[in-house]
């Protein structure tokens, strides 16, 4: 396995939320705010508005499949640059359910209420997978490269 060394130092922004819809909610603003303040906005068309639907997707999937009572869930952001991608937004969201690991429905996705978030996350991020957690979690994460990397040269 051949691991990419950034080529600055990357923009991390980590927080815990609690495990309801109030902290899945707020998750989605506070992302927003993290990439204005890194210079990446709407002006980045896409991947932008991607990233604000993989988060939302991210944290309802951690209020609904992976709460535990009386814990939260992380939100982990980080955008680094690296030769072969250039400039690279991860995701990740962890929650406490470790023996509930997300799988990307194979048959066609039913006229229900639910059983669509990950096949969104699919099409939208350029990857995406889950890794265990001790002791018992789990995180999502997903990345989605920039083809613009100024927001990183401006975030200096």
């Amino acid at each position: 396995m051949t691991t990419e060394i950034p080529l600055d130092n990357p923009r991390r922004h980590t927080i815990v939320l609690a495990a309801t819809a109030k902290g899945a909610c707020l998750c989605r603003g506070i992302v927003r705010r993290q990439l204005a303040d890194w210079g990446v906005d709407s002006s980045f068309g896409e991947p932008f508005h991607s990233a604000l639907l993989i988060v939302a997707e991210l944290a309802a999937n951690a209020i609904t499949h992976g709460r535990v009572p009386g814990r939260g869930f992380e939100l982990h952001i980080s955008l680094t640059t690296t030769v072969r991608r250039g400039a690279t937004l991860r995701i990740e969201v962890s929650d406490c359910r470790g023996d509930r690991l997300p799988v990307l429905p194979s048959a066609r996705v039913t006229d229900g209420q639910s059983g669509r978030g990950l096949v969104l996350i699919d099409a939208l991020a350029d990857r995406w997978g889950t890794a265990l957690r001790d002791p018992s979690a789990k995180t999502v994460w997903a990345e989605l490269d920039l083809a613009d990397a100024r927001c990183l040269a401006d975030a200096r």
